[in-house]
Order: C-alpha cells, then sequence, then structure tokens
C-alpha cells in the first residue's frame, strides 16, 4: 500500500452535516433490481478456493430466481498491482467464463482499491451487497475501515468471507465488516458446503433484503444464521 493517502483527521461539524444530507438523498433501489458485487483476492495462496468458489458462484443465481433479478459484477485482484471489475453480468454462464480466465498470480493485497471501487459503483447506482473472499491484509486497517464505513452510509454491506486464521485479518476483516452494516465469516478449504451456504444467503439479501435472508436462515445452516445476527 502507498503512502498516498493522506492521514485520516476529526471531520468538521460542517463537514458532518454535509455527509449527512448526501446521505438522506440516497435513492431507494427498485424492487428486484438487485447488484452484488462479488470480489476475490487472487494472489497465488487463493487458488485452490477460486476453484471452488467457480463450481458453487451458479447458487448465488439460482436462490434468487423467486426474488428477482440479480446483476453480478465480479472483481479481482493479485499479481503487480492488477486488478480487473468485469461487467455487470445477469447469468451464471457470462459469470463462471470470467473467472476460468482469472489466474491466481503473487502479490500483495489490494482491498483498499476494491473498496474505492465499489464506493465509485454505489454512487453511480446502488449496490445491495459486496461479497468479499480473502485470507489476509497487507495494507493500513485504519483506511481500510474508513472506506468501509462510507460503504456503510451508502447502505452498502460488506458480507466478508475469510479462509484460514490468521488473526490480523480477521480482526479487521470483522471491523469493516461492522462498520459496513454487513457480516463476518469464517470458512476453511473443507468447507465448500459452508461456502456455497454463504454465497446464496447473500445473494438472496441482495435481491429481497433481510426478510428474505431471514427465511432462507429457517433452512437451518448455522453460519447463516451468524450473518443474520451481525447485520444491522
Amino acid at each position: 500500500m502507498s503512502d498516498k493517502h493522506p492521514v485520516s483527521t476529526v471531520s468538521s461539524h460542517n463537514e458532518i452535516e454535509e455527509f449527512l444530507q448526501q446521505a438522506q438523498q440516497l435513492t431507494v433501489p427498485a424492487p428486484g433490481d438487485a447488484r452484488l458485487i462479488f470480489s476475490l483476492d487472487a494472489t497465488a495462496s487463493r487458488e485452490r478456493t477460486w476453484d471452488h468458489a467457480c463450481h458453487l458462484q451458479s447458487e448465488m443465481f439460482l436462490q434468487t430466481r423467486e426474488l428477482g433479478k440479480l446483476s453480478v459484477q465480479l472483481c479481482h485482484y493479485g499479481g503487480m498491482n492488477q486488478f480487473s471489475a468485469s461487467e455487470w453480468l445477469q447469468d451464471t454462464n457470462s459469470l463462471l467464463s470470467r473467472m476460468n480466465s482469472v489466474k491466481c498470480l503473487g502479490g500483495h493485497t489490494q482491498i483498499a482499491r476494491l473498496l474505492e471501487h465499489s464506493l465509485k459503483q454505489t454512487r453511480q447506482h446502488p449496490v445491495q451487497a459486496i461479497i468479499f473472499i480473502g485470507d489476509c491484509v497487507e495494507e493500513p486497517v485504519d483506511f481500510l475501515c474508513q472506506l468501509a464505513g462510507q460503504l456503510g452510509i451508502h447502505s452498502t454491506p460488506l458480507f466478508i468471507f475469510q479462509e484460514g486464521r490468521d488473526i490480523t485479518a480477521a480482526r479487521a476483516f470483522k471491523q469493516m465488516a461492522r462498520l459496513s452494516g454487513g457480516a463476518y465469516c469464517r470458512f476453511d478449504n473443507s468447507s465448500a458446503a459452508t461456502l456455497k451456504a454463504l454465497l446464496s444467503a447473500v445473494a438472496v439479501y441482495a435481491t429481497g433484503g433481510r426478510r428474505a435472508l431471514l427465511e432462507y436462515a429457517k433452512k437451518g445452516n448455522p453460519d447463516i444464521l451468524k450473518l443474520t445476527h451481525q447485520l444491522k
């Protein structure tokens, strides 16, 4: 992470008032017209889980067929400062084709870049949810939390699914999810069923809101119940 971002200072009263006024002017998305950003760390350590996600992504569309239209944008980073965002996709075959073309390459995390992109997208037209799958954080956590808080103001929650048990990453991910109004959950590379359920749950939330997620949670998956309890 470069030093180009200035150290944040305490906001003045006028800045806070302006910020709140902007928040009140946000448009409410039309029912059934949901947008979801599906983002993944595509550095070398993530190759196995990327393959899992390729096989499981279709569930996001299948679980929302009766709730409304879902558009998904695939975002990923990896290698030497490489970041990519697809067009908005509305079917599983298009998303799978884009995912299969990605090669995981070694490099540092670019979570701030992802969050900045997500903010730009939701300011242009509301994004109902962001999924992020990653295993580590190599950037200033304070700045990541600042960006996550801005997403929260725009009612764009982060659903962060951490692979592995990195303690530093877990602390950062939990803070980011909370500040955005989203949720955090951990999984390991042997729990494909858990990841499948979590992806489906977020797609249901993006398309049908909290009520639809609560109905979906009644199917009994404990990880989905963890998500619903965290949401504001």
